[in-house]
């Protein structure tokens, strides 16, 4: 995604990172472009509270934004002006095909003509291609089971080790009451679903750029 950004918005993008968790998209754009900056949203106060601590300003090129983008109002917390980039990485398929319609017309607002939207996710094959869809997930399922380096966390042992920790019982304790529910399961469309909104909120251009599978960005020009 930053090779994309690179080559379409130049060295000195204004980049807006949703569901940004840690900061770790930013964090590689900010690195290998020295003059760009960075909006980075999230609503899980625990991930912003690592990400703003870990990661920090970057010498006033990162700002860090709690807002939920279920929210139609999410784009009010957002500093003013335009941006040339939006990007994205596994984090939209945790929301359903109409929050995704006016998310991406809410993008498609936020960014300047001829800016780009890269939506890094799993983007699945459609219903109709059984044997393709049956086949990736049996490879997600055989690169996610093994053994694991010595010292590695799974997801769960994560969050069980941050639940512990003193300095985030407020953090905890708000997302908590933010996701009372796991949201696994949600019913996302598929990728011919993600191009259909996006080209539906104004987007001109919407292809995948790069692909492993289903793990696919898509990349819609304004």
């Amino acid at each position: 995604m930053v090779d994309w950004i690179s080559t379409l918005e130049g060295r000195r993008p204004r980049c807006l990172d949703l569901g940004c968790g840690t900061g770790s998209v930013s964090e590689r754009i900010l690195a290998n472009l020295p003059a760009a900056r960075c909006v980075g949203v999230d609503y899980d106060p625990i991930l912003l509270r690592v990400g703003a601590t870990a990661l920090g300003s970057v010498r006033g090129r990162m700002t860090w934004v709690d807002a939920d983008l279920r929210s139609r109002a999410w784009t009010r917390r957002l500093p003013r002006g335009k941006f040339d980039a939006v990007v994205s990485s596994t984090a939209l398929h945790w929301l359903t095909g109409a929050e995704l319609q006016r998310l991406y017309r809410q993008v498609a607002g936020q960014l300047r003509p001829g800016g780009v939207f890269l939506n890094a996710d799993q983007l699945r094959f459609p219903e109709s291609s059984r044997t393709l869809r049956a086949a990736a997930r049996a490879r997600r399922r055989r690169d996610t089971v093994g053994p694991r380096p010595a010292g590695a966390l799974t997801w769960s042992d994560w969050w069980e080790a941050i639940a512990r920790d003193p300095a985030l019982v407020t953090e905890s304790a708000l997302r908590a009451r933010r996701f009372p529910h796991e949201h696994h399961g949600t019913p996302t469309p598929d990728l011919a679903g993600h191009a259909t909104r996006m080209r539906a909120a104004g987007f001109r251009e919407v292809e995948v750029v790069w692909a492993d599978g289903e793990s696919r960005v898509l990349a819609a020009v304004r």
